[in-house]
């Protein structure tokens, strides 16, 4: 099945470390980087991936801006997020939401703990050395039962 997953991964790159380890069990995953792509089509895939670190317990606005504004409706979609501190499922609430509005049925969720400077700088941030091997292996599983 042809999928694109949309991502915004700044700081550490954590998401985007996730991602990449998708592409060796699907090497025709289709990457976009939200930053650089602002506009892409995403019409030609059935299964479309949104993907983000998460920033002050929500998705990058960037992605939630793009997801409605190209979201094609009654796609296939799933979400991917990447964070420090431990979070709840309310994160992917909105993104849900648009999702639904637009007659997307939703086929999974995937979190990962990503390394984490902002909040405990000082101290040499939080879950360090992660992603690690461990989380590219529960993505890739993830990914494959879509």
């Amino acid at each position: 099945m042809n999928t694109a997953i949309v991502y915004y991964s700044k700081h550490h790159e954590n998401t985007l470390k996730l991602l990449k380890s998708l592409q060796e069990v699907d090497p025709s995953l289709v990457l976009v980087d939200v930053t650089k792509e602002p506009d892409f089509d995403l019409s030609r895939f059935e299964r479309i991936g949104f993907a983000s670190g998460i920033y002050f317990s929500r998705f990058a606005k960037q992605i939630v801006e793009y997801e409605e504004k190209h979201l094609p409706n009654g796609k296939e979609v799933f979400f991917i997020y990447t964070h420090g501190a431990p979070v709840i499922a309310f994160v992917v609430s909105k993104v849900k939401k648009i999702a639904k509005n637009k007659g997307a049925k939703i086929i999974g969720v995937f979190h990962s703990r990503g390394y984490d400077t902002y909040v405990m700088k000082r101290f040499g941030g939080i879950a360090k050395k992660h992603p690690n091997e461990k989380d590219m292996k529960r993505i890739q599983k993830f990914y494959q039962k879509l």
